[in-house]
């Protein structure tokens, strides 16, 4: 089972329930606000030591314990992911169709070439906002293209975590959640 950089399991907010085929969508949460999924992509795990002038010095565990914070104050519950591997990130999304209330992704790389990440998001019609650490528009001009954008209310750059915080209020105004 897949852990984030704190240890902590990442799949708290979904639950299966006994007997329900594993490619069903009968995925319970046993908590009562609505749910945020929270993607990171390749190389996230490094945060706080992969490039810190560029990327900052907290890590991955420190956005999360900001998201979960902040996430709460709006009345939402994070399911906290990431994964180096493009095929994790697709399922996730896929897997929170009918479960999620929406999604924060930062797709890192992915964010540049994969239209299977894309097509997972159009494909589950969550409200998603795209969040990057740095500014992808001030870098390499192959970062200046971000399929996600095609299938996101919005994106958010170049603001390090405080992105992030941004993301969630913007989705908790969108879905209309009790502490927007």
């Amino acid at each position: 089972m897949p852990v984030s950089s704190t240890g902590m399991t990442l799949w708290r907010a979904f639950s299966q329930e006994p007997g329900c085929p594993a490619d069903s969508s009968c995925y319970k949460t046993p908590m009562s606000d609505p749910v945020i999924l929270v993607v990171n992509g390749p190389n996230l795990n490094m945060l706080g030591t992969r490039q810190p002038e560029l990327y900052g010095h907290e890590s991955l565990a420190d956005v999360e314990s900001l998201c979960l914070a902040h996430a709460a104050s709006l009345g939402l519950a994070i399911d906290f992911r990431q994964s180096n591997h493009e095929g994790d990130l697709v399922d996730w999304i896929q897997q929170a169709k009918g479960v999620a209330a929406g999604i924060v992704i930062n797709a890192g790389a992915y964010t540049h070439t994969s239209v299977a990440i894309l097509d997972a998001l159009l494909s589950v019609s969550l409200p998603t906002i795209e969040v990057h650490l740095s500014n992808i528009h001030q870098r390499e001009e192959f970062r200046h293209h971000s399929y996600v954008s095609k299938a996101a209310k919005g994106m958010i750059c170049g603001l390090g975590s405080h992105g992030y915080v941004l993301a969630l209020d913007a989705l908790a105004k969108l879905i209309g959640s009790k502490g927007a």
